[in-house]
């Protein structure tokens, strides 16, 4: 017996509706959540520097156009005036789509790399998933709070090229259903400061005082398997906090553990980092 399709199977347009109900029930939740969204910008930078970071905008991934990391490319140019400068306040949550809106063609916005039913397509505003991968990676370094993060750890897509940051630390985001949020629990301001060079997408958490805690990210326990013929990664995540004064440790945490399917050729996986199970 064939399994009952969802409503949202059923066609395209099927999907559309049910994709503008989530769209619309999100609205309404923000609107009754009492969250204080951070919405106010200022164009100087803050004097403290509390991490920075920069990602490759066009990279060589396996079966992906070129094209669409140009179009990425210009997405990330529209959308990082948006976030820049942005001050997230004592008590202020940072909500990625409350500052970008919709990605449109009307705002400049062409096709890009999304991800559908766990694989690679095409769709317009694709890549911006780049943008909060960048932003989480910063936030990873301060003491703000992650209060929503889609992982896109269930699946290894795309083999590593120029990696930076581990495996499985990145963010799945939809608008606007699917968010990247963060909430400042200090007691002092923050500031995030993003914008594009011709090759990088560059960020800086900024604050107005000096934080008394130092934060590392570590990966451990990385390596490929085989199982029924499939490839799988797998890694684990630490983050460990430092008081700066007495540099001792105040904590030591597991922040998550991947297990994910590969989606690529196994040609570009050394054969030495498969372990056998």
């Amino acid at each position: 017996m064939m399994p009952r399709k969802l409503f949202c199977e059923i066609s395209p347009a099927a999907y559309q509706i049910s994709r503008e109900k989530e769209i619309l029930k999100r609205k309404l939740q923000n609107r009754l959540c009492g969250a204080s969204f951070a919405k106010t910008r200022q164009a100087q930078a803050m004097p403290v520097l509390v991490y920075k970071h920069q990602s490759l905008i066009r990279r060589s991934l396996n079966n992906v156009d070129l094209v669409l990391q140009e179009n990425k490319a210009k997405g990330l140019g529209i959308a990082a005036p948006l976030v820049s400068g942005i001050l997230i306040r004592p008590g202020e949550t940072f909500s990625f789509w409350e500052l970008v809106g919709r990605c449109t063609r009307k705002k400049g916005y062409l096709e890009g790399v999304i991800i559908k039913n766990g694989k690679p397509a095409r769709g317009v505003g694709g890549g911006m998933c780049q943008f909060t991968n960048l932003i989480h990676w910063m936030v990873l370094h301060s003491t703000l709070e992650v209060t929503e993060h889609h992982h896109h750890n269930a699946l290894d897509l795309f083999p590593d090229f120029d990696r930076q940051i581990p495996f499985g630390t990145g963010t799945s985001i939809v608008y606007n259903y699917l968010d990247y949020r963060f909430r400042n629990i200090g007691d002092f301001a923050y500031q995030l400061i993003v914008y594009t060079s011709g090759t990088h997408l560059c960020g800086e958490i900024r604050a107005e005082k000096v934080p008394q805690v130092k934060l590392h990210i570590r990966e451990e326990d990385a390596y490929f398997f085989e199982r029924d013929g499939e490839i799988f990664r797998h890694n684990k995540i630490f983050r460990r906090v430092v008081d700066k004064r007495s540099g001792s440790t105040l904590s030591d945490e597991l922040l998550l553990e991947n297990t994910a399917k590969t989606m690529y050729n196994r040609k570009f996986i050394p054969a030495e980092k498969i372990r056998k199970i």
